[in-house]
């Protein structure tokens, strides 16, 4: 494998072929195959997030992938923000539609217009639905698998309340189902950014988004989750009767988890020279049981190696023997490329002892375990690992943190991958010259203000030289 840190460009191609993630060649520019030992791992990824969202009263619902053109016209920014992006349909066969259809870019348009029809009074807020899918977009930057593609994979979950207040209740409990999904299930760390005005998501009050760094220094966006006030609702006539009797606007929220784009987070962050590490949970196999054969005693050892693999899976714990023809070390390289947390690994001695050698991915760590304690430690390490990947991964993105209050120190600061912290004059929609200005002499985007800590503001804006209103993260991003 490449040198992960030295050429994260090139390790990425690799790993994603190597390790069989994707296949490229599929004839349609910018959309990919996604390959069995990625989706294994990318629909427990959905499962995890489904639950959590049901676990905070979310249900499930699928809605067409086809959207009329007119949906999109009623609410003017969404139209605006959405349209470049848009596949559309125009034949049905031989014969021409009557009006265009959009392969969905984002759901608001399809949902909100059955949001009109459901709710009608108080009793029936809040509606907490989430949404799994695909979605279309005509990426014109530059596609890479997992990261940005023109078919991507995502949940997304769009609530509606009487107030403003458990709408703005509900933004924060995105954020926490963030942080108990992909920080503690996944060892993804990331911070919580609010959106300057001028990168909001077209008809939202205000976006607020998950940002983690990839090993080469740019910022990758993981779930969003937007504000909308009462927009869609005023343009969808999404409204309940209240206890005067009166139609009131619901106001409501969005939340986009996109799984693909979470998962390249994982296998890039996790990995190493040697290739994937995955989590535990997340793994397709989750210990690999290696015969070590010896001559004239190879039935024998196989033999042994199966009576393993079965009590492993009786266990719990998704195991596979590898009985090919490959060398032990051809195998043991392999099954570490592709990310497997436990190694297990089964000779004449270990069936004569019942003492088995065991493998832990992400550190290399050997232990001599006993036949019977073989599920029970492996399931105690995995806990272990998770918790080492985790640390790893805050520590090394913790030393990605800078300050720069000159254009000349941020640049130097995002050509070492950083994500710098700045002074701006404001995130108000007067500050999108200076975000265009820094664009244009740094290579950097404006990340927003810390959701999770408001820091105060000091000196003049690193770009007009105004004061400064707003300390600002800015990175290179994908």
């Amino acid at each position: 494998m490449k040198n992960k840190k030295a050429n994260f460009s090139e390790w990425y191609t690799e790993i994603t072929k190597e390790a069989q993630l994707c296949d490229l060649r599929y004839n349609v520019k910018g959309f990919v195959v996604f390959m069995p030992w990625s989706v294994i791992s990318m629909k427990r990824m959905y499962g995890i997030y489904e639950r959590e969202l049901e676990r905070t009263g979310h249900k499930p619902a699928w809605f067409p992938a086809l959207i009329p053109e007119s949906n999109f016209h009623k609410e003017s920014q969404h139209v605006e923000g959405f349209t470049p992006q848009v596949f559309w349909v125009e034949k049905a066969g031989d014969n021409k539609l009557e009006e265009r259809l959009a392969m969905r870019p984002t759901s608001e348009t399809a949902i909100y217009q059955m949001y009109s029809l459901w709710i009608q009074g108080k009793s029936d807020l809040p509606l907490k639905i989430y949404h799994p899918s695909q979605v279309w977009r005509y990426e014109t930057k530059a596609t890479r698998p997992f990261i940005r593609s023109r078919e991507f994979y995502w949940i997304e979950a769009h609530d509606a309340f009487a107030t403003r207040k458990e709408a703005e209740e509900q933004v924060r409990q995105d954020m926490e189902m963030c942080r108990n999904v992909i920080w503690e299930q996944f060892g993804v760390p990331f911070i919580f950014f609010e959106r300057p005005q001028w990168d909001k998501f077209p008809g939202a009050d205000a976006t607020y988004a998950a940002d983690t760094m990839m090993p080469d220094g740019r910022v990758l966006q993981l779930p969003s989750t937007h504000l909308l006030g009462q927009n869609f609702a005023k343009a969808f006539n999404v409204a309940y009767l209240n206890e005067r009797g009166e139609r009131e606007y619901c106001h409501q929220t969005c939340y986009g988890p996109a799984i693909s784009r979470i998962y390249a987070a994982v296998i890039s962050i996790h990995g190493d020279d040697a290739g994937l590490v995955l989590p535990f949970e997340l793994a397709p196999i989750q210990a690999v049981v290696v015969p070590i054969p010896q001559k004239g005693k190879e039935e024998e050892v196989s033999r042994k190696a199966e009576e393993v693999v079965k009590a492993l899976c009786e266990s719990g714990i998704r195991a596979e023997g590898d009985f090919s023809e490959s060398t032990p070390g051809f195998k043991f390289n392999f099954w570490e490329m592709r990310g497997v947390p436990f190694r297990v690994e089964v000779g004449l001695r270990e069936k004569e002892s019942g003492i088995y050698t065991v493998v832990r991915r992400d550190n290399r760590k050997k232990e001599q375990v006993g036949e019977s304690e073989l599920a029970s430690f492996i399931l105690a390490e995995a806990r272990r690992m998770l918790e080492d990947m985790k640390r790893k991964a805050q520590q090394e993105f913790e030393a990605a943190f800078s300050r720069a209050d000159s254009l000349e120190k941020l640049s130097s600061e995002l050509e070492n991958g950083k994500l710098v912290a700045s002074p701006l004059c404001t995130i108000e929609k007067e500050g999108e010259e200076c975000a265009k200005a820094i664009k244009e002499k740094t290579g950097g985007d404006v990340r927003g203000i810390r959701f999770d800590k408001r820091e105060k503001a000091h000196g003049a804006c690193i770009a007009c030289g105004k004061k400064a209103q707003a300390v600002v993260y800015i990175a290179r991003q994908y």
